[in-house]
This record gives structure tokens, C-alpha cells and sequence, in this order.
């Protein structure tokens, strides 16, 4: 698996509204077409509310 860096992350959340939650934030990864494991990724990040993209970012990479 090449893995997922973080132009793809913010490509794929680009139209976001927060604070917004992992459903909502696969949803729109899924809008914009996003990789399914960058899809994946987000929806495994639980039920927390996210502020700003940044808390998802670091959410995302923590798990590497």
C-alpha cells in the first residue's frame, strides 16, 4: 500500500464545514472522490467532532 499523504487528505475533505464528525467528513470524501483508503481512514477516526481540518490531519497520522 503506498499509503495516503496530506495533499490527498485535504483534497479529499476540500468543502468541509465544521465542526463536522468522521461520517459526515467520509461523506464528503466520498463527494469529491477521494481514494478508498483515504475514505477508510477517516471513517475509522470514531465519532469525535472535529474542529478543523488540522484535528483531522493529526488524527489521520497518528495512526501510521
Amino acid at each position: 500500500m503506498a499509503g495516503i499523504n496530506p495533499p490527498d487528505l485535504q483534497k479529499a475533505l476540500s468543502g468541509a464545514e465544521y465542526p463536522a464528525n468522521s461520517d459526515q467528513l467520509r461523506k464528503v470524501a466520498e463527494k469529491n472522490h477521494a481514494s478508498k483508503e483515504v475514505t477508510e481512514r477517516i471513517a475509522h477516526l470514531g465519532k469525535k467532532e472535529f474542529q478543523n481540518p488540522a484535528e483531522v490531519s493529526k488524527a489521520v497520522f497518528r495512526n501510521e
